[in-house]
């Protein structure tokens, strides 16, 4: 089941990429909340894949949607995966609006395990200046699941199963083995989210 870890305010942006995750939020909100849009676009061949469906996805549903594009080259002392979530959040943080995201409790493992493994165990921040994350106790699998019971279409994003990138790296490689060592390692870290 998809629950909120706090309240939400009735008029908010949800940031939504294309993927089953940010669709799933959009629909699930848009039963009680009065929705907009906000999409970044990475400058990947894949991120204009990911533009049209958004776009259809928003004028099929009448939702506002508002677009921002990458707008410098990366720095040399930042991996691409920094530069983008960087430029992300600059966009995000841009509107004036009450931005919601997507991030969901597999997210949380997987920065869990990342940040342990550079000597400081975290996870993911329910806020970062405008930017709210209500999902962090919710698992992936249930939007998929809400997607699949509702019959809606998402966007795939190629380069997730790229294990060049940290994060792909660790949800591909490690989680099995992790999950192996430790079966019930999504309840330690929601234990750790709630607390």
């Amino acid at each position: 089941m998809i629950k909120l870890l706090f309240p939400l305010p009735r008029k908010l942006t949800v940031a939504i990429s294309g993927g089953v995750d940010s669709v799933a939020v959009v629909d699930f909100l848009s039963n009680n909340h009065s929705v907009n849009c906000a999409f970044f676009h990475h400058g990947t061949e894949n991120s204009d894949k990911a533009m049209n469906f958004v776009i259809d996805f928003c004028r099929d549903r009448n939702l506002l949607l508002h677009v921002g594009k990458i707008s410098n080259e990366k720095p040399k002392d930042k991996s691409l995966e920094e530069h983008w979530r960087h430029e992300r959040y600059k966009f995000l943080h841009s509107l004036d609006s009450y931005i919601v995201t997507a991030h969901h409790l597999n997210d949380c493992v997987e920065t869990y395990i990342w940040s342990s493994l550079h000597g400081s165990p975290k996870t993911i921040a329910r806020q970062k200046n405008n930017v709210y994350r209500p999902f962090l106790t919710t698992e992936k699998e249930e939007f998929v699941n809400w997607c699949v019971s509702r019959r809606i279409d998402w966007c795939e994003d190629t380069t997730n199963k790229d294990t060049r990138f940290t994060r792909n790296y660790i949800r591909q490689e490690m989680m099995p083995h992790v999950l192996r060592i430790n079966p019930g390692i999504n309840k330690v870290v929601k234990k750790m989210i709630e607390s």
